[in-house]
Protein backbone atom coordinates (compact mmCIF):
# COMPACT_ATOMS: atom_id res chain seq x y z
CA UNK A 1 0.00 0.00 0.00
CA UNK A 2 1.33 3.39 -1.28
CA UNK A 3 -0.43 6.64 -0.03
CA UNK A 4 0.78 10.09 -0.90
CA UNK A 5 -0.60 11.64 2.12
CA UNK A 6 -0.90 10.53 6.12
CA UNK A 7 -2.86 12.56 8.85
CA UNK A 8 -0.54 11.42 11.52
CA UNK A 9 -3.39 11.57 14.53
CA UNK A 10 -6.33 13.31 15.43
CA UNK A 11 -7.64 13.84 18.48
CA UNK A 12 -10.92 15.73 20.50
CA UNK A 13 -11.49 15.86 24.21
CA UNK A 14 -14.42 13.84 24.87
CA UNK A 15 -16.10 16.93 25.73
CA UNK A 16 -15.70 18.10 22.12
CA UNK A 17 -16.60 15.02 20.46
CA UNK A 18 -20.22 15.56 18.46
CA UNK A 19 -19.85 18.88 18.21
CA UNK A 20 -18.59 19.29 14.56
CA UNK A 21 -15.05 20.49 15.40
CA UNK A 22 -13.57 16.96 13.83
CA UNK A 23 -15.39 17.35 10.79
CA UNK A 24 -13.75 20.79 10.55
CA UNK A 25 -10.27 19.71 11.07
CA UNK A 26 -10.36 16.45 8.76
CA UNK A 27 -11.73 18.64 6.28
CA UNK A 28 -9.17 21.25 6.72
CA UNK A 29 -6.58 18.91 6.64
CA UNK A 30 -7.55 17.00 3.46
CA UNK A 31 -7.89 20.11 1.65
CA UNK A 32 -4.59 20.95 2.52
CA UNK A 33 -3.10 17.71 1.28
CA UNK A 34 -5.20 18.29 -1.59
CA UNK A 35 -3.96 21.92 -2.37
CA UNK A 36 -0.37 20.43 -2.02
CA UNK A 37 -1.23 17.92 -5.51
CA UNK A 38 -1.38 14.51 -3.08
CA UNK A 39 -4.08 11.92 -4.90
CA UNK A 40 -4.45 9.52 -1.72
CA UNK A 41 -3.94 10.04 1.61
CA UNK A 42 -4.52 7.31 4.95
CA UNK A 43 -5.62 7.68 8.39
CA UNK A 44 -4.95 5.16 11.44
CA UNK A 45 -7.06 4.56 14.31
CA UNK A 46 -7.31 2.26 16.99
CA UNK A 47 -9.35 -0.62 15.78
CA UNK A 48 -11.06 -0.77 19.11
CA UNK A 49 -12.43 2.62 19.14
CA UNK A 50 -16.10 2.42 17.38
CA UNK A 51 -15.97 6.10 17.62
CA UNK A 52 -13.52 6.77 15.62
CA UNK A 53 -13.68 4.57 13.12
CA UNK A 54 -17.45 5.10 12.84
CA UNK A 55 -16.53 8.54 12.25
CA UNK A 56 -13.78 7.51 9.45
CA UNK A 57 -16.19 5.57 7.50
CA UNK A 58 -18.69 7.99 7.62
CA UNK A 59 -16.69 10.38 6.16
CA UNK A 60 -16.09 8.09 3.04
CA UNK A 61 -12.95 6.00 4.34
CA UNK A 62 -12.82 2.79 2.95
CA UNK A 63 -10.65 0.33 5.26
CA UNK A 64 -7.59 -0.99 3.47
CA UNK A 65 -5.20 -2.08 5.99
CA UNK A 66 -4.52 -3.68 9.69
CA UNK A 67 -1.52 -3.56 12.13
CA UNK A 68 -0.64 -3.14 15.32
CA UNK A 69 1.50 -0.61 17.14
CA UNK A 70 3.57 -1.50 20.80
CA UNK A 71 3.18 1.20 23.55
CA UNK A 72 5.46 0.00 26.51
CA UNK A 73 4.25 -3.60 27.04
CA UNK A 74 0.79 -2.69 25.71
CA UNK A 75 0.35 -4.18 21.82
CA UNK A 76 -2.85 -2.55 20.30
CA UNK A 77 -4.33 -3.19 17.03
CA UNK A 78 -5.29 -0.37 14.67
CA UNK A 79 -6.61 0.06 10.95
CA UNK A 80 -5.90 2.22 8.36
CA UNK A 81 -9.15 4.26 6.13
CA UNK A 82 -8.10 5.35 2.71
CA UNK A 83 -9.35 8.13 0.46
CA UNK A 84 -8.42 9.15 -2.83
CA UNK A 85 -8.85 12.72 -4.74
Amino acid sequence: LHFEGEIYELYLRPEFQGLGFGRRLFSAARRDLVQSGLKSMVIWALSDNEAATEFYRALGGRMVARSSEKFGPKSLDKVAFAWTN
